[in-house]
């Protein structure tokens, strides 16, 4: 059987093998096509690795300043109410330079849907420590491990848990069920958007090869076996759901 590409995306050919981009692009792409809103999803995506899907989507699509992907995403949604608006930004840019905009954005439930590719590192902008880097995770800034009696490790779902929000996910881009269940996370956040719920909010936890200095296969079990001690997956905020 041959894996028909969702109309919605040209191709993703130009992301690192065993990235987890590739993935959630197509998770978008899919998820747009099934719920009938491709032609009225406005996609803003940062800089890096996730400006690469202004060649990939076929959505209208904005590449927002550095960690601003969110407000400007705001600004969409507050001029084209009936647009669906999706910021799409890795974990550098929601928790490092854009946690403000991130925090406030979900204090003010915004209509939006927000995406986060969290990989534990800065990627394209050279395989710094980030917020999420994990304790004694080394990286091009923590040659030696990053020291936790220095530096914490900043889990931005734990700090959306207890807002009233419309929908708050984190799942892990590692196996077949896995991957299922962030498209299905993915699905709802839009589903909440359509249903008018506020703030939308799913966190991907994905592979880095590259920034890992590992073989795709190790990346994907570094996100599963470490990445998830700091991070748990699941549902934790479905408004007019059971959790």
């Amino acid at each position: 059987m041959v894996l028909k590409a969702p109309e919605s995306i040209i191709s993703s050919a130009g992301f690192c093998p065993g990235c987890g981009h590739g993935i959630a692009s197509r998770l978008v792409g899919e998820v747009a096509e099934e719920l009938g809103i491709q032609h009225k999803l406005v996609t803003v995506v940062d800089v890096a690795c996730c400006s690469f899907n202004i060649d990939y989507w076929k959505f209208d699509t904005i590449m927002a300043a550095h960690g601003r992907d969110i407000p400007t995403a705001v600004g969409v949604k507050h001029t084209r109410p009936d647009s669906m608006v999706m910021a799409y930004m890795g974990d550098g840019a929601a928790y490092s330079i854009g946690m403000a905009e991130t925090i406030h954005a979900a204090l003010r439930n915004d209509n939006i849907c927000v995406i986060v590719i969290n990989n534990s590192v800065f990627g394209m902008t050279g395989g710094q420590m980030a917020p999420t880097t994990l304790p004694g995770e080394k990286t091009a800034t923590s040659p030696r491990g990053k020291d936790p009696s220095r530096y914490g490790t900043l889990s931005g779902v734990e700090l959306l848990k207890h807002m009233d929000i419309g929908y708050l996910a984190r799942g892990e881009m590692v196996g077949a069920a896995g991957i299922n269940k962030c498209k299905k996370y993915i699905k709802k956040a839009f589903e909440h958007q359509m249903n008018g719920d506020g703030f939308s909010f799913v966190e991907l936890l994905s592979p880095c090869p590259t920034n890992l200095n590992m073989p795709p296969v190790k990346a994907k079990t570094f996100v599963h076996e470490e990445m998830t001690k700091y991070f748990p997956v699941g549902e934790f905020i479905d408004k007019g759901g059971k959790i």
